[in-house]
């Protein structure tokens, strides 16, 4: 089971966008999309057939998963536990002990 999913909200712990906050939009092997962290700009050819005008865009990349944290119900980074409750594995955050999506 996975301790960070589609969804969540994060906040990011070290690097360059330290303190940020955002949503996970997809999952990789090790690593995580996060709403509005880690933009790069790229340049994008102009395609006619596909209707996509050319210029400098902002790119969401990639960050490592051990580079974020789940964020808990005062707002604060919290680390992600798993346990079994009724014969089900969940999710619960370890500094207030609050199950996630029990």
């Amino acid at each position: 089971m996975n301790k960070i999913l589609k969804g969540d909200q994060v906040i990011v712990t070290t690097g360059r966008d330290k303190g940020k906050k955002g949503t996970v939009t997809a999952i990789l092997e090790q690593k995580v999309l996060v709403e509005g962290v880690n933009l790069y700009k790229k340049n994008v050819k102009p395609n006619p057939a596909a209707g996509v005008v050319g210029g400098v865009v902002d790119k969401t990349m990639p960050i490592q998963k051990s580079n974020v944290a789940l964020l808990d119900a005062n707002g604060k980074p919290s680390r992600v536990g798993i346990k079994e409750v009724d014969g089900k594995k969940v999710r619960f955050l370890k500094t207030t002990g609050a199950t996630i999506g029990a």
